[in-house]
């Protein structure tokens, strides 16, 4: 499951992929943890795009490779090959666009069809910085997306967690990442100790 190469020693490298419906965000949340700024018009990720980066997490070096698939409904060929040894997933969905929520179960069969199991994973609600006390009755509630994520641990055994994130203003952002590279860590660690 994990795709773990050894960098230099001591450096595990994980394969991230970022999947979701076009326009929810997946290349703004991804430029955030990069550091770069938020682009508020969209531009839609033709096929695949990816980035890297380096962090340190609980004295462990990792380098994360971040693949950002095109949502869009034609690249689906293009999208199969990337999911392949991934360490995990990270699915985005629109908070505003209830349609995207709707299609989550949809993307994490595309995952399942392609890479034969399922990663860690984590769901991520973004856009919450759209998210107004008036006309929120079309938007998706933080109880949905946690009451998702739960019925994907129990009912599949994956591990996974839920954050609601905004790209444009970094909410949840970083610790999104740090808890994901956690996981791959400790899922890493098991994989290591059933093969003694």
């Amino acid at each position: 499951m994990a795709n773990l190469l050894n960098d230099t020693p001591g450096t595990m490298m994980f394969k991230l992929v970022l999947i979701g419906d076009g326009a929810v965000g997946k290349t703004s949340v991804r430029r955030k943890y990069l550091g770069k700024g938020f682009i508020s018009s969209h531009i839609a990720t033709i096929g695949v795009d990816f980035a890297q980066k380096y962090v340190q997490v609980d004295g462990t070096t990792c380098r994360l490779v971040i693949w950002d698939l095109a949502g869009q409904t034609g690249f689906e060929r293009v999208r199969r090959h990337y999911y392949q040894g991934c360490s995990a997933l990270i699915l985005v969905y629109d908070i505003t666009n209830r349609e995207t929520f709707d299609n989550a179960t949809r993307w994490l069969a595309e995952a399942f069809t392609h890479a034969g199991e399922i990663p860690p994973t984590v769901i991520l609600g973004n856009k919450v910085d759209l998210r107004t006390s008036n006309d929120s009755s079309e938007f998706v509630l933080t109880e949905e997306g946690q009451a998702f994520a739960k019925m994907f641990t129990e009912k599949l055994r994956i591990p996974s967690i839920f954050y609601e994130t905004s790209a444009k203003n970094g909410e949840n952002i970083q610790e999104t990442f740090s808890h994901l590279t956690r996981m791959m860590i400790d899922e890493n660690v098991k994989l290591k100790g059933k093969k003694k």
